[in-house]
Parts: C-alpha cells; sequence; structure tokens
C-alpha cells in the first residue's frame, strides 16, 4: 500500500490550479514498478487498447464502404453500430463504475473483431450481409463500454495541467492503428482491379483485434494509480444499479452546463459519413482511397498534438486556452467546409463516376484533394480532443467523468446513426455535406456559453466532494 508523504509543500506542483484544502499527497513507486504504474504508461496502454480494435476500425471505415464495392451495406451496418451505441453509451458510465474499467475495456474490444470478421465472411459469401449488420449492433454495444471506460481513465488520469497533453498521447497511439491499418490495406491492395480489399486484409486486422482483447488485461488497476504531483486517483465507487442509474441523473443535476456541449458531441462523428463516403469512397481508386486513408489518420496525429499543445499552454490561463481552442476550431471548421464546398459542387451521386474511371493516385487534381483530406483528418484530432478537454475541465472525479464520456458517446453516436442511415437511403451527398458544416458551427456556438459560464482557472475540491457526498448518501439509502 501506498503511503501518504508527510510534507505536502514538497510533492504537490501548486501549478495545477487546484483550490481547496491542500489534497492528500502520496509516493509514487519506483524503478520499474514506477514505470509501469506511471499514468503516461497506462495512457500509453490504453491508446494500444484503441489502436488494436478502433484504430484498425476506422482503418477499415476510412476506405469506403468498409473496403467493398457497394456502400449500402456498409451505411446500414454502421447505423446499425451508432444505434445501439447511442443506447449503450448513455448507461456506460454506470456500468463501467459497477464491473470497473478493466474489465470493461476487456468485454468491449470484443465486439471489433466479430464485426472485422463479418466483413471477411462478406468477401467470402457475398449474400452475408445481414451478418455485416448484425455484426455492427452488436459491436455498438461494445464500443459503447469500451469508449466510456477509455474517456473516463483518459480524463482522471493527468493533473489539471497535463490534460491536454495525456489526451494527445492517447489520440496518437491511437490513430496509429487507423495509420498502421490503413498503410497494410493499401500496400496489399495498391495493384489491386477490384476496387475492393481482399481476404489478405480482413484476416491482418481480425487477428490483431484479437490480440488487442487481450491488452486490458496488462494494465493497472486505476485504484493503484497516483498522479504526477503525488495525489492518488479516486476510485470509482461501486454502489447499486439503481444507484448509478439516479447518479447519471444527480450528475446532469449537479453539472446541467454538461448540457451546452451535447450539440457539440452530436456532430462529433456526423462527419465521417460524407468524409468516408460521400467524398473518399465516392471519388476515387482503391489505390486512391488506400493512401488517403493513410495520410487522414497521419493528419490525426498532427491535430491532436498540436491542439493538446495549445490546450495545455502553461503561460496561458485555463479560461484563455479554452476560447483559444474554441476560436481555432471555429476558424479551422469554415477552412475545410469552404475548401470541400468546391469539391462537392463538381459531383452528385448520380454523376459519381463508374468503378472502373475513378480518380487515381496520378491523375490532375488528385493532389489537391488529398490535401484537402488530410486537413478534414486534423479538423477531426481537434474537435475531439477538445471535448474531452472540456469535460476534464469540468471535473476530476472518475465516475463523474464516466458519466461525461457516456453522454459524449452516446450522443455522438446518435448522430452518426442518422447520418449514415441518410447514406444508405442516398440523400443527396451536398444535402449531407451542408448538414455536417452546419451542425459543427452550431455545436460551438452552443458550447460558449458553457465556457464562459463554467471553464474556470483551477477545479475547486468542494465542488468534487459534495457529488462525492450526494453519491454516498444514495449508496447509503439503496442499502436501508
Amino acid at each position: 500500500m501506498v503511503e501518504p508523504v508527510a510534507d505536502h509543500e514538497k510533492a504537490y506542483d501548486s501549478s495545477d490550479e487546484v483550490h481547496g484544502p491542500p489534497p492528500v499527497i502520496y509516493e509514487q513507486p519506483k524503478g520499474l514498478n514506477g514505470f509501469y504504474m506511471n499514468p503516461v504508461t497506462q495512457v500509453a496502454l490504453l491508446g494500444v487498447v484503441c489502436f488494436m480494435g478502433p484504430g484498425l476500425f476506422n482503418a477499415l471505415t476510412g476506405l469506403g464502404a468498409g473496403g467493398q464495392v457497394d456502400s449500402q451495406t456498409n451505411s446500414n451496418a454502421n447505423s446499425a453500430l451508432y444505434s445501439t451505441f447511442a443506447v449503450m453509451g448513455f448507461f456506460a458510465g454506470s456500468i463501467n463504475n459497477i464491473l470497473g474499467p478493466k474489465l470493461t475495456l476487456l468485454i468491449g474490444s470484443m465486439g471489433y473483431s466479430l464485426y472485422i470478421g463479418s466483413y471477411l465472411a462478406m468477401n467470402i459469401h457475398s449474400n452475408a450481409g445481414g451478418f455485416v449488420v448484425g455484426a455492427g449492433a452488436i459491436l455498438g454495444l461494445c464500443a459503447g463500454l469500451l469508449w466510456t471506460a477509455q474517456g473516463s481513465l483518459m480524463m482522471a488520469y493527468p493533473t489539471e495541467s497535463q490534460k491536454g497533453k495525456f489526451i494527445g498521447i492517447f489520440w496518437s497511439i491511437f490513430n496509429l492503428g487507423g495509420v498502421v491499418g490503413a498503410s497494410v490495406a493499401a500496400g496489399r491492395n495498391w495493384k489491386s482491379t477490384a476496387n475492393a480489399v481482399d481476404n489478405g486484409t480482413y484476416i491482418g486486422f481480425l487477428i490483431l483485434t484479437l490480440i488487442g482483447v487481450l491488452v486490458p488485461l496488462l494494465m493497472a488497476n486505476p485504484n493503484r494509480m497516483i498522479r504526477s504531483d503525488g495525489t492518488k486517483v479516486t476510485t470509482p465507487r461501486q454502489p447499486s444499479w439503481r444507484t448509478e442509474f439516479m447518479g447519471l441523473f444527480i450528475t446532469l443535476k449537479t453539472d446541467p452546463m454538461i448540457v451546452l456541449l451535447f450539440p457539440m458531441f452530436f456532430t462529433s462523428n456526423w462527419f465521417y459519413t460524407w468524409q468516408f463516403s460521400g467524398f473518399n469512397g465516392a471519388l476515387f481508386s482503391i489505390r486512391a482511397r488506400g493512401l488517403n486513408n493513410v495520410c487522414y489518420w497521419i493528419s490525426q496525429i498532427i491535430g491532436s498534438v498540436l491542439i493538446g499543445l495549445l490546450l495545455d499552454r502553461k503561460s496561458l490561463s485555463r479560461r484563455v486556452r479554452a476560447f483559444s481552442g474554441w476560436t481555432a476550431l471555429f476558424l479551422m471548421v469554415f477552412a475545410v467546409h469552404i475548401w470541400g464546398y468546391f469539391y462537392q459542387k463538381e459531383y452528385s451521386r448520380e454523376t459519381v463516376p463508374p468503378e472502373s474511371n475513378k480518380m487515381d493516385i496520378y491523375d490532375h487534381g488528385y493532389a489537391g484533394r488529398v490535401m484537402f483530406y488530410i486537413c478534414c483528418g486534423i479538423l477531426d484530432a481537434m474537435w475531439q480532443t477538445t471535448a474531452y478537454w472540456l469535460m476534464g475541465a469540468m471535473s476530476n472525479d472518475p465516475s463523474k467523468l464516466a458519466f461525461f464520456a457516456g453522454f459524449y458517446k452516446s450522443l455522438q453516436s446518435a448522430g452518426a446513426a442518422g447520418n449514415w442511415r441518410a447514406d444508405a437511403v442516398k440523400v443527396p451527398y451536398m444535402n449531407i455535406f451542408i448538414s455536417t458544416w452546419v451542425l459543427l458551427v452550431s455545436g460551438l456556438v452552443f458550447a460558449l456559453p458553457m465556457l464562459i459560464l463554467r471553464v474556470k482557472n483551477h477545479t475547486d475540491l468542494d465542488d468534487e466532494v459534495l457529488y462525492v457526498v450526494r453519491i454516498s448518501l444514495m449508496c447509503v439509502s439503496s442499502l436501508t
């Protein structure tokens, strides 16, 4: 058991912007165990879990149509996936607090193997579309668990001044899964004339996702973790299911400002439909789609690092960093979508070129389009990183953050489900593009009052204590 440090002044860094009574300070473990128990190491392992699951899923989805010729089955599968994800995401914070993050991550990572296996089955048996859609629905349940556990840990392990850095570390490792997966897919299908991914690509992805299921077993228990400033990560409580569901509503009651972020959450996966299906899948050959995909996920790493550096800049107060991040996002949204509009107005669903005549990497105009796609990836990473940072700025309590992460993933998935369904029923590409632009701007406009009223230059420990007391009282009442 780790013992508290007697001298608070030597172990606690006041620059972490936490006001209130001084916290109990613990001595960090040394040597190899100290490296393993370091919050950076654990967030890196968290990134590996998502590298092997969601990262490879992203690589496949980013190819357009899941690597298939016909996008309808892929769009229906994604609609089913995000529909169940939306339902599970809303309650996944409660499940995470009951089961613990390690078990929640383990269960959540299993769905990715089934989903990728369903595409292999479809490559072998072309009438297996129903299996793909069913696997998508199951993956939605699993993904809701995985991402809620991930969000609660990623936001709880860093100190106040490290949250942008930790999100950047996670996002970079996670997106390496997309880079590696996209590179493998592009390499294996570089000379393909079928315009679809081959069986070997799906088999490789399937093996990697199966390995990823085991990674959560290597992670440390959160209740043993100590942050870099010596403060201990508070352990998620183990109340009854009734208490946890009540905690969901107490979270909304004690922190209603989170509702102002809901439009930002809702649109945070909306843009994937147009980017992956309406742009990459519609216009390019399988070779160009593969290369675009590699560039997209590399740009995600760049975007997450850049916005993370801004959000953690110590020379600026936390409120100034919040407004700076918001402004950077606002400008990026308009720059990307003004650029994209000039491409989108040149084609529609009816005028998309046939498979044999899609744009290749050597064709005129390809360079500009791949640069645009890179900017789309940077915008995506900036949006997701800022959303997590804003949630992390509202609380340090892992249980509360699990609820926040659940809200985020639930609403994100609801938006994605609707937009993928719109693609499946052949809504015009221009309509999907304009809706993406409008919703992104709306999300930022609704978030602005929350930044003004709720983001402080410090996290008040009294607020966290009040939340814990209310939950504890519910635990007592549920036992009597």
